[in-house]
């Protein structure tokens, strides 16, 4: 397992549509967020290399999603 860490534009009213935005793309993965940190923090855990995918649609969705290192 992986964990990837985002820093996005995620904001609490945003979560219900990025979860379901996730449930679609990688329905085995977990993750949570952090968004009272300045990075708006998007934290996932997965077996498979996800990064591109979450950011293109993410950005799709009109929300700045940048992996961290």
């Amino acid at each position: 397992m992986h964990i990837y860490v985002f820093k996005t534009s995620i904001e609490p009213q945003n979560v219900r549509t990025v979860n379901g935005v996730l449930r679609t793309l990688i329905p085995n993965g977990k993750w949570n967020y952090d968004l009272e940190d300045c990075d708006n923090i998007l934290r996932i855990k997965s077996g498979k290399n996800i990064a591109e995918l979450i950011t293109f649609h993410l950005r799709k969705q009109g929300f700045y999603c940048e992996e961290m290192e």
